[in-house]
């Protein structure tokens, strides 16, 4: 499976107010994997930039000037993108500025070149409801190394979501392994205990700390975790 983790810098919140993006970065990854592939350029907005925009990415248009404008370098990304699952967080923001990029050049939508796009953002608020789910905040809770991350920058940014990404569905990679063809035939094998088994029952310290130790995967898990809703049961 081919995914492409995106993200974009841009000059404000709103391209209904002729607003821009100014960088655009993309990471491939196959078969859950990194590929070392990748797409990443700046592009000169020819317009202001925000002040707000400004302090959250640190890139300013003098920086711009010189840099190709999004119509030179449209149908590079979209052949990079293309026929790949798109993986972006909070990716109603990302893509409506693709769109309207390539609407201004007559170029279609990001949904005419790739079959689907994932929203990280939600997958988060799903699995960790009423906590934060920005990219720090996400880069904490699985343990990713975000120290370089002063700023926002569309390059870094999507490699720390891919491997966000890959902490958050962990394990999902086994519901797809090829178990090889199956047969009718069962051998049984035979396995005689030469001694009793020994059965140790834990003492009540142990019990207590085993509570304490679901409660806490229960509250980490919001409530949703499967030992305790077992136990319960």
């Amino acid at each position: 499976m081919r995914q492409i983790f995106l993200d974009t810098e841009t000059t404000g919140l709103d391209p209904a107010q002729g607003h821009r993006i100014i960088e655009v970065a993309a990471v491939e990854v196959i078969n859950r994997r990194l590929t070392g592939n990748r797409y990443h350029v700046y592009v000169n907005p020819e317009r202001d930039i925000d002040a707000g925009a400004q302090a959250v990415h640190g890139i300013t248009l003098e920086r711009l000037q010189g840099e190709p404008r999004f119509g030179d370098i449209a149908r590079e990304l979209l052949d990079f993108i293309c026929g790949a699952e798109l993986v972006i967080h909070n990716a109603p923001f990302d893509i409506g500025f693709l769109n309207h990029e390539l609407g201004l050049l007559e170029l279609g939508r990001v949904g005419d070149v790739c079959g689907s796009v994932v929203d990280t953002l939600k997958l988060a608020r799903d699995l960790h409801p009423g906590q934060r789910n920005n990219l720090d905040a996400l880069c904490k809770r699985y343990g990713i190394d975000n120290s370089n991350r002063t700023l926002h920058g569309a390059l870094l940014d999507a490699e720390l979501l891919a491997d966000v990404y890959m902490a958050m569905t962990r394990g999902q990679e086994s519901l797809m392994m090829d178990i090889g063809p199956q047969t009718d035939v069962v051998e049984k094998s035979v396995f005689v205990r030469q001694q009793p088994l020994t059965v140790i029952s834990a003492n009540a310290e142990e019990l207590d700390a085993h509570e304490q130790y679901l409660a806490g995967l229960d509250k980490a898990a919001g409530g949703t975790s499967v030992w305790k809703q077992l136990e319960t049961s």
